[in-house]
């Protein structure tokens, strides 16, 4: 999955799990994120099997949809040298999740894009590709290219799916809906930021959760600037939560900063689009949908989201 480097977490580090007030708090690393279970109360041994549950199932769903795996299930369908490959049900799923983003995104969004983090490094730096670096690899990016008639799946070779864009949030929905059957003890699944709870916790109380402000810039000799304090402080009774944004990765040249959200119609960036977006949903997987194409909408964020009818919250 796009941003995943091949790391222990795949291979199964064994999760944490410690308590703090009434909530037990589980942590492991997956998907090249940190990422958390919380249970309001409980046994221990429950709360320790949920968590190997969580931590099993996002790495399954890592192993299969890597690109970093030679052995996933992604790469099978890079490795058939542009034949027609059956899909699985879940990953069916996640194509026309993809197929979706395109036509609700008009574009924008595209699963083919990844192959432009070939001339595109946003690390900081000043270094921008050049047009023509662009416009070759671009030349790779296009749904309008690949063939996809349920199950059925035919990409040209050459061509890469990347599904990074969709991996977290859908990893966080399948967690809560194998934890359900479970537990009834009110829980929440955090997947590096982007998040899903089952419910409110103990006499009604909503999870507060954190909404980062925007950092990333650097000081003069190029250190990153310390981190400030939190923008403000979400209720989240039940559902998704997602945010999109620029923080830790971007690129700054002569007074211009520019995003690592691309367009996958031009291969650049998307001018005027906001630091952060924060959108709550029904499902992890509709709130990072939501923030994503608002981000890709640039200066049209607001309005995007506006006519959503979600609560969001967008920093600029």
């Amino acid at each position: 999955m796009q941003g995943h480097p091949p790391a222990d977490s795949v291979h199964g580090a064994a999760p944490t799990l410690q308590r703090h007030g009434g909530l037990w708090v589980g942590g492991f690393d997956a998907m090249a994120s940190p990422c958390e279970l919380l249970i309001d109360g409980g046994e221990e041994a429950l709360a320790r099997r949920c968590l190997e549950a969580a931590a099993a199932e996002v790495r399954r769903i890592e192993r299969k949809f890597s690109r970093y795996r030679p052995d996933s299930e992604l790469m099978r369908w890079h490795a058939v040298g542009g034949q027609p490959v059956q899909l699985d049900e879940e990953s069916a799923g996640l194509i026309d999740l993809a197929e979706l983003c395109h036509r609700l995104s008009e574009g924008r969004f595209d699963i083919s894009s990844g192959v432009l983090r070939q001339v595109w490094r946003f690390d900081g730096s000043d270094r921008l590709p050049s047009a023509g670096q662009v416009a070759d690899v671009a030349a790779r990016v296009g749904w309008s290219r690949l063939r996809w008639q349920r199950p059925w799946l035919t990409l040209p070779e050459g061509m890469e799916l990347d599904l990074g864009g969709l991996g977290k949030e859908y990893a966080a929905d399948r967690v809560l809906a194998l934890l359900r059957p479970l537990t009834d003890r009110p829980l929440l699944v955090n997947l590096g930021g982007d998040l899903v709870a089952s419910g409110s916790r103990a006499e009604g109380q909503p999870w507060y959760v954190g909404v980062e402000r925007p950092t990333g810039d650097t000081q003069p000799d190029g250190v990153p600037a310390p981190a400030p304090a939190a923008a403000g402080l979400i209720a989240l009774m039940a559902g998704g939560l997602a945010t999109s944004g620029d923080s830790r990765r971007f690129l700054l040249r002569d007074g211009l900063r520019y995003s690592h959200i691309l367009d996958a119609r031009s291969g650049w960036p998307v001018t005027g689009a906001p630091r952060s977006v924060t959108v709550a949903a029904p499902t992890c997987t509709e709130a990072g949908l939501l923030a994503t194409l608002a981000m890709l909408q640039g200066e049209g964020a607001e309005a995007l989201l506006a006519a959503q009818g979600l609560p969001h919250w967008v920093l600029r």
